[in-house]
């Protein structure tokens, strides 16, 4: 069995990222149509979560959702915090398989001891079955943050953006200020002083 692991958030200005990885079989996942989670509608990514969710519960695939916060990105960087959330996957699941691969072209420096091996895929999120389930379950648990968020701070059009930098976005924070959410690390604009 192999370890497909990806994330969502990564480059959002509000909420937190979510790193993913799911354990099993690329013939179990063959029929629900996964691919790339920024290809499929939200409707679409929501229905096949569930059904990744009961293929949990009847343990034929298993699954481990990391969550860093805006906080912890803001203290910590968000190269520590892709590395610190690839090594508790890693952990996690080190009992259960040796194979690991993770969407992108860096394992942000985390190397695993023989016999784990930890393989980078460039665009693995629509090439590599377990990498896309692990894509769209990451950026379910995004959306429904940004949902959530979006009830308590309106004014943000979270539940539409996303919480990615979006110019109707970065006005309500200029208009606004942050909200306890939004990662101050990150640079919005050079000319927004906020």
């Amino acid at each position: 069995m192999i370890c497909g692991i990806d994330e969502a958030g990564r480059g959002c200005i509000c909420g937190s990222m979510f790193m993913c990885g799911v354990l099993g079989t690329e013939e179990t996942l063959e029929n629900l149509g996964i691919k790339d989670s920024k290809k499929l509608s939200e409707s679409k990514r929501k229905a096949i979560a569930q059904e990744l969710q009961i293929l949990a519960k009847q343990h034929h695939i298993a699954y481990h959702i990391v969550e860093k916060t805006a906080t912890q990105i803001d203290s910590q960087g968000l190269s520590a915090c892709l590395k610190s959330a690839l090594t508790e996957i890693t952990t996690y699941f080190s009992s259960q398989t040796h194979a690991f691969i993770f969407d992108g072209n860096t394992t942000f420096g985390l190397t695993l001891k023989a016999p784990q091996t930890l393989q980078t895929l460039i665009k693995g999120d629509s090439k590599h079955l377990l990498i896309g389930a692990a894509s769209i379950l990451a950026k379910v648990a995004k959306d429904t943050q940004m949902h959530q968020l979006h009830e308590q701070y309106p004014h943000y059009n979270l539940a539409s953006n996303k919480g990615y930098g979006t110019k109707a976005h970065i006005q309500a924070i200029s208009r606004y200020g942050y909200t306890p959410f939004h990662r101050r690390s990150f640079a919005i604009t050079p000319t927004l002083d906020l």
